[in-house]
């Protein structure tokens, strides 16, 4: 840290955005700290907009929680610790070290090389690093670590350490792998789908229990902004943030149409999944589309990020209209308004013709309510071709 480094106390703060609470003076960051109230400290240098490093402090929540910043405002490293009541120790729970390639790397870019490690109390620590970041194989190790690695001693107000977190991982960590080696292993990327999404579109394609058919055009999409939004239109929550950048342009729509073959029941149709068309190469590569701070290092076997609805309900729309569109439907879907005629049905749900806004919605219906992932199929160039949601509680296989 700089010698000419100097602390400020808030109130709160948000890591992401990087802003505070309420300023506080040093005897009122104390107070609150002997009181267990949550406060900030912020570590800063002299001509540096972005803080050094922020320290959250939550006693009585028993938390601390640290994050170190470049230049560009981007958290380089993250620290979470958890406080075990008992004997006044604090677990090192979670570290997570970012390595930026150079100053135009997005914070969550899914190609950004980082490390996580997530300890217990019991002594063992796993170690996720992935070279290639969220787009590349994850190599996981399981250690053990000594106790004095693990708990560290809560500290008083005055005697923390001169920043929140090191740029670097503990040495215990030891060398990071970049290929195979002894005691670590290969787990595939979280954010990598089906290789063969789409072959629920091409009719013929064997898929046990099903039958695809020929997939159903669904009109069309503008999306004059180049951002493409996917989430529920009805969902009070409103934009769910998962936007996936596309050419401005007016994209077709499909919906993958298959027949099911139900044994007590017999068989019947239904659509499967809904994707836009962006361009004409075949999708090589498919991979789940994230939102805002999104990280598949959080998920757990089987578990994706996605929209969220309750309302069954999905819609492909311009990002920066869609507050617009969805003003605009709601009046649309009301017997006799003027903007009633701008609702068209489809297989997949209904179209809305945003007309002057330049934009349109495609809503398309889901299996019930809870969360849908976002598929972003891209040609071998790397370029988006597709943006497809399965739609369906059907196995359509790996």
């Amino acid at each position: 840290m700089p010698d000419t480094a100097y602390v400020t106390y808030e109130e709160s703060w948000h890591a992401g955005h990087r802003t505070g609470g309420r300023e506080l003076s040093a005897d009122q960051a104390r107070a609150r700290d002997a009181e267990g109230l949550p406060y900030a400290v912020v570590y800063r240098a002299p001509g540096r907009e972005v803080p050094l490093g922020v320290r959250m402090v939550a006693w009585r929540a028993g938390s601390v929680d640290s994050w170190a910043y470049d230049e560009q405002g981007r958290r380089t490293a993250e620290a979470e610790l958890r406080l075990r009541d008992d004997d006044g120790l604090l677990l090192v729970r979670r570290l997570l070290v970012r390595r930026f390639p150079d100053a135009g790397t997005g914070e969550f870019d899914p190609g950004c090389p980082r490390t996580a490690v997530e300890l217990s109390g019991s002594g063992t620590a796993r170690i996720s690093h992935q070279p290639g970041g969220m787009r590349g194989d994850s190599l996981e190790a399981e250690v053990e670590v000594a106790a004095r690695d693990l708990w560290t001693v809560r500290p008083g107000f005055d005697d923390w350490a001169a920043l929140p977190v090191a740029d670097a991982l503990p040495e215990w960590v030891g060398v990071l792998p970049d290929g195979e080696a002894a005691g670590w292993r290969r787990e595939t990327s979280r954010l990598r789908g089906p290789a063969d999404f789409d072959r629920v579109f091409r009719a013929g394609t064997e898929i046990p229990g099903l039958k695809v058919l020929d997939p159903v055009a669904c009109g069309s999409v503008r999306v004059p902004s180049g951002l493409l939004a996917v989430a529920c239109p009805e969902t009070g929550e409103g934009l769910s943030g998962i936007t996936v950048e596309v050419p401005p342009g007016t994209y077709p729509v499909e919906t993958a149409w298959v027949e099911v073959g139900e044994e007590h029941w017999g068989a019947y149709q239904e659509a499967a999944a809904v994707r836009l068309l962006v361009g004409e190469e075949p999708a090589v590569l498919w991979e789940m589309a994230l939102g805002p701070g999104d990280d598949t290092l959080r998920l757990g076997p089987g578990e994706a990020f996605g929209f969220g609805t309750d309302a069954a309900a999905g819609a492909f729309g311009d990002a920066e209209a869609w507050e617009e569109l969805r003003d605009l439907l709601e009046r649309a879907r009301r017997q006799g308004s003027p903007e009633h005629d701008r609702l068209s049905d489809t297989l997949a749900g209904m179209n809305l013709d945003g007309g002057s806004l330049g934009a349109d919605l495609a809503v398309f219906c889901t299996g019930g309510d809870g969360v849908y992932p976002v598929w972003v199929g891209r040609s071998a160039a790397g370029e988006v071709v597709q943006v497809a949601v399965q739609t369906a509680w059907l196995d359509l296989g790996a």
